[in-house]
């Protein structure tokens, strides 16, 4: 299997990859594999979707992924009279140049927190999506780039639907991934109540933004041979043909679980994608592209079970079709 990825190449970005990892544990416990995640869908130029409840530590996972990379990051509050130039930025007239100057919003930054994004109204939602798509700002015919690495977590509370505008299935698939952080587990909580979890103004700042991305650039080159390519497409075609489901993962939904793939195999040591690397990305990726048949969703189905399932029933190509 040849690849343009060194070895040493290889062996730096899986070692790199898991001192970010366990940088940033120091701040959100016991959620290694939420956190490898995150890092993972930075490193694929992507945005994050998590769906969870109050207090599971949403803003301190932001701020301590900024801070691991030394980047900068912001917070937004979504709400209904939130508008899209309080998000990106407006032009203000300065008086004694006689001329107009772009005021940058929060979206300029290389984290941004989007809390409770389903919470504004769909133009400020489009707004921000928009930003997500293109990674800039066109404000008086003028474009604004944003800073490199970008991404956007964005969050949603589960629970509390008043007042609330539900993220339309277009704009669900920009979203790179989706996942919730959840509560810690016993052991977790004692080592927090402990203080043994610190605080993200005390994680290490260990890298540059440049040297992620070097890591990107690295990312795009591994290599994802045509078995594995034929695997995606089939797992991907099952969700549209699935009696479960009404509408299927798209296109970008498969370019998605490739890219990622990509990703996750060099975040493991590898120059190469292999059928476990695109199981594991499977439910993150594509579970929140599907819609469910109404008479599905009644009877308890969720489009993680039927992810689940067409895992199982696809056969993925063998060792020799990989190698």
């Amino acid at each position: 299997m040849s690849s343009s990825i060194t070895a040493e190449q290889s062996a730096w970005f899986g070692e790199t990859f898991g001192r970010l990892v366990s940088n940033v544990e120091q701040a959100i416990v016991g959620k290694r594999h939420v956190i490898e995640l995150a890092f993972a869908t930075l490193l694929t130029r992507g945005h994050l979707l998590l769906e969870d409840v109050p207090g599971t530590g949403k803003t301190a996972l932001a701020r301590a992924i900024s801070r691991t990379v030394r980047g900068t990051s912001s917070r937004i509050q979504f709400t209904p009279d939130l508008l899209p130039g309080d998000i990106t930025g407006i032009s203000i007239y300065d008086q004694k140049r006689g001329e107009f100057s772009f005021h940058e919003g929060p979206v300029f930054a290389n984290i941004v927190l989007a809390d409770e994004i389903n919470r504004a109204s769909p133009k400020t939602q489009s707004a921000l999506l928009e930003v997500m798509e293109e990674q800039q700002v066109t404000v008086d015919g003028v474009t604004h780039r944003m800073p490199s690495p970008f991404m956007v977590i964005a969050t949603q509370n589960p629970v509390e639907q008043a007042g609330t505008y539900r993220l339309p299935e277009a704009q669900l698939d920009r979203f790179l991934v989706k996942m919730s952080l959840g509560y810690p587990d016993a052991a977790s909580t004692r080592r927090i109540l402990e203080g043994q979890a610190v605080g993200t103004e005390a994680i290490a700042e260990l890298i540059l933004p440049q040297a992620v991305g070097e890591m990107i650039a690295l990312a795009r080159l591994v290599t994802i041979e045509p078995a594995i390519v034929d695997y995606i497409t089939r797992l991907v075609e099952a969700t549209r043909d699935a009696a479960q489901t009404r509408l299927g993962a798209s296109v970008r939904g498969a370019i998605a679980l490739a890219n990622i793939s990509r990703t996750w195999a060099i975040a493991h040591g590898r120059p190469y994608v292999i059928p476990d690397d695109v199981k594991a990305m499977a439910v993150p990726v594509l579970a929140h592209r599907l819609i469910l048949d109404p008479e599905a969703e009644f009877d308890g189905v969720t489009p993680e079970s039927v992810i689940g399932q067409i895992l199982l029933d696809t056969a993925p190509p063998t060792q020799g079709a990989v190698a």
